[in-house]
């Protein structure tokens, strides 16, 4: 018999983070989820330069020194958030657009689900946000928290 997955329970759950309140209540969900299945977390936090700083040479170090920032806090907010539920996580920090980059590591590392936050952006509604784009892909059980 082939093993499917997502078939017992899920063994590896990818969270996408950004920050945001709605992704950091996906964290918190994802962290329970993952201690009462007693399965391995990793929390994803993609980042990307914004375009004018490829511009403005003068602006590349400053944005730089704001994302290195950035995810340092995020590597000590999930470090804090997994001690305080009790589950050990994986911190995941890379570049590019969101949905590529969970796509990729859900699939590098054979999720078996994948956490993310509602989109709160007005246009998402029409052109589509992360979670659509991750549940129409139709290869994980996507959980969407408001």
């Amino acid at each position: 018999m082939q093993f499917e997955l997502g078939t017992d329970g899920p063994k590896v759950i990818v969270v996408g983070v950004d920050g945001s309140d709605t992704s950091m209540r996906a964290g918190a969900y994802a962290a329970g989820l993952a201690r009462r299945q007693r399965a391995r977390l990793v929390v994803v936090y993609v980042t990307g330069a914004p375009a004018a700083s490829r511009l403005i040479a003068e602006a590349a170090g400053a944005v730089e020194q704001a994302i290195s920032e950035s995810v340092e806090d995020m590597r000590r907010q999930v470090r804090e958030g997994a001690l305080h539920a009790g589950i050990s996580t994986e911190f995941i920090a890379v570049r590019g657009d969101p949905y590529q980059e969970l796509v990729r590591i859900a699939t590098e590392l054979r999720a078996d689900a994948v956490v993310v936050g509602a989109s709160r952006r007005f246009g998402h509604r029409f052109v589509g946000s992360l979670a659509v784009r991750l549940v129409k892909s139709g290869r994980w059980p996507v959980t969407v928290v408001p």
